[in-house]
């Protein structure tokens, strides 16, 4: 049976509730002991996880958008974490990979996003996880949509009437 109006509107809230939620553990138990930002941890993360990529690839990946993560590119490479190479066959592209410092932070703070994933899915049942994962992705490919032209059709539906 589909949701009304209300009901969606407090299933968005109860959905932000839950991100602000999954971001305790970092701002408890690393933010501040390894001074880095939660764009900072996410991108290291992800450049961590991939070995080698550009920002625009981190960016789509992670839903940050194009100028935060130059931001907190700058950040990571000012403090020794990030490595950046312009790309000789596309000047225009950065390649980013993690310093010596980056890697050992990257292995520092990887176990607690295991051990946040474990806690957040372990009781739940491979069919629910499966779907769950299905509706996140469906909801984010629909997020991404773009009109025939390339905006995002998600900001463009979503505009405050007065605009």
């Amino acid at each position: 049976m589909p949701l009304n109006e209300n009901e969606e509107v407090v299933l968005l809230h109860r959905l932000l509730k839950l991100t602000n939620r999954l971001m305790a553990p970092f701002s408890t138990h690393l933010a501040h002991r390894y001074k880095i930002s939660v764009n900072e941890f996410r991108l290291l993360m992800t450049i961590g996880a991939l070995g080698r990529t550009a920002s625009h690839e981190v960016a789509e990946m992670t839903g940050v958008n194009a100028m935060s993560v130059s931001r907190a590119v700058a950040t990571l490479q000012s403090h020794g974490r990030v490595k950046v190479e312009v790309d000789e066959s596309n000047r225009r592209r950065k390649w980013l990979t993690l310093s010596e410092e980056g890697e050992r932070l990257y292995h520092a703070m990887h176990p607690q996003t295991e051990t946040v994933a474990h806690y957040l899915f372990g009781k739940l049942e491979p069919a629910e996880l499966a779907g769950f994962a299905s509706t996140v992705d469906r909801l984010i490919e629909r997020l991404d949509a773009e009109d025939e032209v390339g905006n995002s059709v998600f900001l463009e539906r979503t505009k405050p009437a007065d605009q």
